[in-house]
């Protein structure tokens, strides 16, 4: 059985070293979340980066 991955929209990035480490991440979906976005982090691991990123489609 093979499940597919539902298409995330990447809304912002940040960098991993960056010095508060997740936060500006954190702060940036929270803003998103209070505008009615369902916005979260993930770490993308091959970019060292934080991303912002939704389920749902941006228009």
């Amino acid at each position: 059985m093979t499940t597919a991955a539902a298409p995330r929209t990447v809304l912002e990035r940040f960098p991993a070293g960056h010095p508060r480490g997740s936060w500006p991440a954190d702060d940036y979906a929270a803003a998103q979340r209070a505008q009615g976005i369902d916005a979260h982090v993930v770490m993308d691991l091959t970019t060292d980066q934080f991303l912002v990123v939704t389920d749902t489609a941006i228009r």
